[in-house]
């Protein structure tokens, strides 16, 4: 599924729908350059939650969580990883479980150590807007793809 992006509410947006049909247990690969909106996308992904606080980009701690009505979402960036196996030492597989939601900025960097993406979400900047493109890696992906779709 890929779909365009007119500027940065719809970039909220299209995280915001997400989140919506997000299951619980469900892994989010977010993939893009630096600056191309995945921490916008999870501000969105966020709010379908209930949460109304500011979303920053947890780059220095690696992981921010939220408990929320809805359910647990951790937010991950790896940006600043040396090493996959820094992940272990964090105790990464901990976060991972049928009661939460986690949000993966910069996979790439813990290659090895992290689980099958449910989904993995492609966010690109295209003109004077950015391209989302969604892709499922499970059945469960599978799934949340249909019911977005369906909407």
């Amino acid at each position: 599924m890929k779909q365009f992006l007119e500027g940065e509410a719809a970039t909220v947006a299209a995280g915001e729908k997400l989140g919506a049909i997000a299951a619980p247990g469900s892994v989010w690969f977010l993939e893009g350059d630096l600056g191309a909106g995945k921490t916008t996308f999870c501000r969105g992904f966020l709010r379908a939650f209930g949460h109304s606080g500011a979303v920053k980009s947890p780059t220095y701690t690696l992981v921010e969580p939220y408990e929320l009505a809805r359910g647990l979402i951790y937010h991950f960036d790896l940006y600043r990883l040396g090493d996959p196996e820094e992940l272990e030492y964090m105790g990464i597989r901990d976060y991972f479980s049928d009661n939460s939601i986690c949000l993966i900025e910069w996979p790439q960097r813990g290659v090895g150590v992290l689980p099958v993406p449910d989904i993995r979400v492609r966010i690109e900047t295209s003109g004077a807007g950015r391209s989302l493109q969604l892709t499922s890696a499970t059945a469960r992906g599978e799934q949340m793809i249909k019911r977005v779709q369906a909407d």
